[in-house]
């Protein structure tokens, strides 16, 4: 099938937040008299949110006030969002490429919409994109199809024309169940106990660029 739309993960598919993320769990760490943990070793949990990243940093969810640490990072991150936080190096001519010949993008992300909405704008990508799908925009979330399947209906496409790409199981489980080609981007925030390869997906992206090989042979 044609296809017309391509569907990103926002964190650690489209722009890297892991430096502003980071940041914002380093705070509360050194306010807990904790030190700060370096970004190669926070990478892999990136991907399941700022609760997986604070529990890596901490060990457990039954550390003393585990929820008021929790939303502290989240308040800091809020004020934080996208000093650091860019397109993945690449990115930018990926999707020069799609506007070009005439594709349209859009985001399907678990991240809440206060805090996806700001971080686009800064980025200034709100209205270069499609559609944005956060994780409450419906009451589903990936990796249930519902939000895939409502970013299509808002680019007025159809899932067969459309492909997904994330970089966690959740993304190409939701993709799948939604219809459509996905590709897991291996440049994102996988873990070494991660395995892409038994996920099912279409293909493998090593860096952004190798998106606009795979279109270019569409």
């Amino acid at each position: 099938m044609k296809i017309e739309t391509v569907l990103f993960d926002l964190d650690g598919t489209l722009v890297d937040t892991l430096p502003d993320l980071a940041h914002a769990m380093n705070v509360v760490l050194q306010e807990q008299g904790k030190p700060i943990i370096g970004l190669e070793a926070i990478r892999p949990s990136v991907s399941h949110g700022a609760r997986a990243m604070l529990r890596f940093a901490l060990g457990s969810e039954d550390y003393p006030n585990f929820d008021d640490l929790h939303q502290q990072m989240l308040d800091v991150y809020a004020k934080h969002i996208a000093d650091k936080s860019a397109l993945f190096a690449g990115m930018e001519q990926v999707l020069q490429y799609i506007d070009q010949n005439h594709k349209g993008w859009g985001i399907v992300t678990n991240k809440h919409q206060h805090f996806t909405d700001p971080l686009l704008d800064k980025l200034q990508l709100t209205n270069r994109s499609l559609c944005n799908v956060s994780g409450d925009t419906l009451p589903e979330s990936k990796p249930h199809p519902a939000p895939i399947l409502h970013a299509c209906k808002l680019a007025d496409t159809k899932p067969e024309n459309c492909i997904y790409i994330g970089d966690a199981k959740r993304d190409i489980e939701a993709g799948q169940r939604a219809g459509m080609q996905t590709f897991v981007a291996l440049f994102g925030y996988l873990s070494n106990d991660d395995q892409p390869d038994t996920w099912g997906a279409t293909g493998f992206l090593n860096q952004p660029e190798d998106l606009i090989t795979w279109l270019q042979n569409a």
